[in-house]
């Protein structure tokens, strides 16, 4: 990562922030509607394309919803306590395989809770958000990464415990950009698919065994192919 992609990147941050209490200050709900990507950027005095980027970070978070066509609107969790600190380290292949490794010792047991109980609301979401990664597959589009986000949050929703899916939702949101960055790496979107495939049929089925095998050899298989691919992120 160059100095002028770490600069654009705390740009983005410090303006995430800066919307996030223009939020606050404006008390706004979830479901609002917001200003105009241009009227933000004139606000902050910044160029549309690094406006638009700062939102998409907040997209990731579910801080704001950016609908095409229609304009910005308040997301769901912009009343949550804990939001990235825009003044975080860069990414390294240390930092990255470091939250891999919490999310592989956190998400198994996660999974095979959510197997034995099956909670319709989590199951609905996991169907749909597999659904919505194949299309984005088939389209090659880019919000496949914020898919894949929902996903997990989606198995942990199906555990039935509200503190299970808020500790899953804390880890994938404050480190949106890090997952964002995992997936590019890996770089075989197919194969995270398909163990993700795997995953939601073990939760589906009620298999709680095999559902704590996939997600620890999903994450685990992610962590290797991490240090293989990106031996150099880390200078």
């Amino acid at each position: 990562m160059t100095t002028g992609e770490a600069g654009r990147r705390t740009l983005a941050d410090e303006l995430a922030a800066g919307v996030v209490q223009l939020i606050r200050e404006r008390r706004l709900e979830a479901g609002a509607q917001m200003d105009t990507v241009r009227s933000m950027a004139e606000r902050f005095a910044v160029a549309v394309p690094t406006m638009r980027e700062a939102l998409r970070r907040l997209e990731a978070m579910g801080v704001v919803v950016l609908r095409h066509g229609s304009g910005v609107y308040v997301g769901e969790n912009v009343r949550r306590s804990v939001l990235p600190n825009p003044h975080g380290p860069l990414l390294t292949s240390e930092s990255l395989v470091d939250l891999l490794q919490a999310r592989s010792t956190i998400e198994p047991p996660i999974a095979a809770v959510a197997a034995a109980v099956r909670h319709e609301d989590g199951v609905a979401r996991i169907s749909e958000t597999l659904a919505e990664a194949e299309q984005c597959l088939i389209s090659r589009n880019e919000r496949l990464w914020l898919v894949n986000l929902d996903f997990h949050r989606a198995v942990a929703q199906a555990s039935g415990n509200t503190v299970l899916a808020e500790v899953v939702d804390s880890i994938v949101l404050v480190h949106a950009q890090e997952q964002r960055e995992i997936l590019r790496l890996h770089g075989d979107e197919d194969e995270d698919f398909e163990e993700h495939r795997r995953i939601a049929r073990a939760v589906l089925g009620g298999d709680a065994g095999e559902a704590y095998r996939a997600s620890k050899e999903h994450l685990d298989n992610v962590i290797e192919a991490i240090r293989a691919r990106a031996p150099e992120s880390g200078r």
